[in-house]
C-alpha cells in the first residue's frame, strides 16, 4: 500500500467537514489552521463571505512564531476576546481537517474559557 500525502489527506477531511458546517452572522465559523511555524484562527460569516475577526502568531506580542500548544492557547484567547468585543458569543468550530488533539484542543479550550460557546 502506497503512503498517502498528509496534506492531501487533511484537505480531503476538511472538505468533508465543510459540507456540513456553515457560518452565519449570528453563529460564525471559527476556522483554525496550523502551518509549521504559525497558528491562525478566524471567525467567518459564510453567508456574507466576510471575516469578522482573526488572530495569528504573526501579530506582534506572540513572541517567536512557532505552532505549539502555548501559542495555540494565546491565539484562542485572543480570537475569543476579539469575538466578544464584536458581539459574537456562539460559534461553529471548524477544526480544518486536523485531529482534535494537542494544538487544536488547546486553542478550542482557551476560546471556551474566554467565553465563546461552541
Amino acid at each position: 500500500m502506497a503512503a498517502k500525502n498528509r496534506k492531501l489527506t487533511r484537505t480531503r477531511i476538511h472538505t468533508r467537514i465543510r459540507k456540513t458546517l456553515k457560518g452565519t452572522s449570528a453563529r460564525p465559523r471559527l476556522a483554525v489552521y496550523f502551518s509549521n511555524t504559525n497558528v491562525y484562527a478566524q471567525l467567518i460569516d459564510d453567508e456574507a463571505g466576510k471575516t469578522i475577526v482573526s488572530a495569528s502568531t504573526k501579530e506582534k506580542g506572540f513572541g517567536e512564531g512557532k505552532a505549539n500548544i502555548a501559542n495555540a492557547t494565546k491565539v484562542g484567547q485572543t480570537v475569543a476576546e476579539r469575538a466578544i468585543a464584536a458581539n459574537v458569543t456562539q460559534v461553529v468550530f471548524d477544526r480544518g481537517g486536523f485531529i482534535y488533539h494537542g494544538k487544536v484542543k488547546a486553542l478550542a479550550d482557551a476560546a471556551r474559557e474566554k467565553g465563546l460557546k461552541f
